[in-house]
């Protein structure tokens, strides 16, 4: 018994950093989309477009530095880059929505 929740404890510790990693990735794939279905539909103009487009390719920068010094991500850089995910998700949702739209 105490062997099988040790085990489970360890896989649970290894998995946590990859189940994260995904997470990430796959939000900012999301947030790409989201930027796309924008430059689509006409709600995104092109300096609106190119600012939230700027700011996705600054977290994807910081989270490739962040990976270079070791072999993940430690539980604080998880936590700055999903706040700046944060923010981007709030800025692409202002921008989509505001009054501005493309010609």
């Amino acid at each position: 018994m105490i062997r099988t929740l040790l085990i489970a404890a360890a896989l649970a510790a290894v998995a946590a950093p990859a189940f994260a990693q995904g997470r990430i990735n796959d939000r900012q794939h999301r947030q790409i989309d989201r930027i796309q279905h924008g430059v689509q539909s006409g709600a995104l103009t092109a300096r609106e477009t190119a600012r939230v487009s700027a700011q996705q390719a600054s977290i994807a920068r910081q989270e490739a530095r962040m990976r270079a010094d070791g072999p993940g991500l430690t539980a604080h850089e998880r936590l700055v880059l999903e706040q700046r995910q944060d923010a981007a998700s709030r800025d692409i949702r202002r921008q989509k929505t505001d009054a501005q739209v493309r010609r």
